[in-house]
């Protein structure tokens, strides 16, 4: 017995069970063997009688059915198989059930992988016309598209009328035919018709073509022919692409631009397309403070050590300088934040470079910080230093520190420090000793 014919069986005894004892089919008398010969039945009485469980239980067949040819059909795609896919959802798309809409819609698919594509799209039509309000109708569309550009046939992006079938139909017919796609980019960058989703995909496909026309539209929009949000992504498209003429553009952007956000992400896209020398240019010449920081900032994540060291010789901003001191901690530059922290006449840029010290994790720094404690006289400096062994977690030179340590106050900061620390043997052991 199958396990079809178990569950139908026990949801016919089921029944007969809870059926009242008086219940008798009220129909002509019986009219052949019921289901699994479990004897006549009639036309059944008032309400649930074994007549409809009998049919019921064929809906669980037939259902089970359809679950079993969909299964097997989506496991052989899957496998490579599609001769057998194709037949499992034929089978499936006879059978007329809840899952016809799927079977045509992976019958569709697995034409389109077999080289069937004329076939695969009168699937495809037979779904559309078969199931308007299909949940399967969607992909159908999106797989229309991709069937019909790759026959070499046009889909035009502004016919469609779902989003990300727009975009979809646009990708398409940029890789096949450039030259006609970017005018359509461009005035779907334009137009006040496209949602802000649809104007950024286009700037992203548009940033995928090399082509200088495709440059020439995305600078456009750099330059704000679109709106404010889409002119900084246009920006930083710009970056990804590289090139000189990119750069070029952006560096025209920045010199006519007033607005210091645009400033901001013109930066980081010379900081992406590796351009240090109008980096460098812009870290010197420009006057607004807070955009000479972030120009600094974008030298220190390109690694651009020497850059930097120059710029802090002939810089006279303290908080420009504190700047360039992050960047050399963000670009790993430890060498020339010990040789500020040793040198440094301003104690607050002093302080400054020992706390970014500490920053960097105690085996690249832990003794350079460890011998600047050591030999500054400056309280601040010192407690600076402690500081920055508490933010590398360096219990074995606050430890030795702390042995060595004859004031009282600079002691007290020390062990004020351990005891909030995180677990340390050398930590723990001193502590122990102190309370013997």
């Amino acid at each position: 017995m199958t396990k079809t014919q178990t569950f139908s069986l026990t949801v016919v005894l089921a029944a007969a069970i809870a059926a009242p004892a008086a219940a008798q089919p009220s129909g002509p008398g019986p009219i052949g063997r019921g289901p699994m010969g479990l004897g006549p039945v009639g036309s059944g009485p008032v309400g649930p009688g074994p007549r409809s469980v009998r049919l019921a239980s064929l809906g669980f067949e037939a259902d089970d059915r359809a679950d079993e040819l969909y299964d097997e059909g989506v496991e052989a795609l899957d496998e490579g198989k599609y001769d057998r896919a194709l037949e499992r959802f034929n089978k499936l798309i006879d059978l007329k059930s809840s899952r016809t809409d799927a079977a045509l819609y992976w019958k569709a698919y697995t034409l389109a992988k077999l080289g069937r594509r004329g076939d695969a799209l009168g699937a495809i039509a037979d779904l559309q016309q078969r199931f308007k309000d299909s949940k399967w109708t969607k992909e159908a569309k999106a797989l229309e598209i991709e069937l019909r550009q790759a026959s070499g046939q046009t889909v035009s992006p502004e016919s469609q009328n779902d989003e990300e079938l727009k975009l979809m139909a646009l990708r398409g017919l940029m890789n096949s035919d450039p030259e006609r796609a970017l005018p359509i980019i461009e005035q779907m960058l334009t137009s006040s018709a496209n949602s802000p989703k649809v104007k950024d995909r286009a700037l992203f496909v548009l940033s995928q073509s090399g082509s200088s026309r495709a440059r020439d539209i995305m600078g456009n929009i750099a330059k704000g022919a679109s709106n404010p949000d889409l002119q900084l992504r246009a920006i930083h498209y710009l970056g990804i692409m590289g090139g000189s003429e990119s750069r070029q553009i952006l560096a025209d952007v920045y010199r006519t631009s007033s607005d210091p956000n645009v400033k901001k992400r013109i930066m980081n896209s010379f900081m992406i397309s590796g351009d240090r020398t109008r980096l460098l240019g812009l870290a010197k010449s420009e006057t607004n403070p807070e955009l000479r920081g972030a120009a600094v900032q974008q030298l220190g994540v390109m690694g651009a050590h020497a850059e930097l060291a120059d710029l802090y010789a002939t810089e006279t901003s303290v908080d420009v300088k504190k700047r360039i001191i992050q960047a050399m901690f963000v670009g790993g530059n430890a060498d020339k934040l010990i040789e500020l922290s040793k040198t440094e006449k301003d104690p607050e840029l002093r302080r400054t470079a020992v706390r970014n010290l500490g920053l960097m994790g105690g085996s690249r720094t832990g003794e350079a910080i460890k011998a600047i404690y050591q030999s500054d006289a400056t309280p601040e400096i010192k407690k600076e230093a402690i500081n920055a062994l508490f933010l590398q977690n360096n219990g074995r030179v606050l430890v030795e520190l702390a042995r060595a340590e004859k004031d009282p106050q600079m002691k007290k900061e020390m062990i004020s420090k351990m005891s909030i620390m995180g677990r340390s043997k050398e930590i723990t052991d001193y502590l122990l000793e102190l309370l013997k």
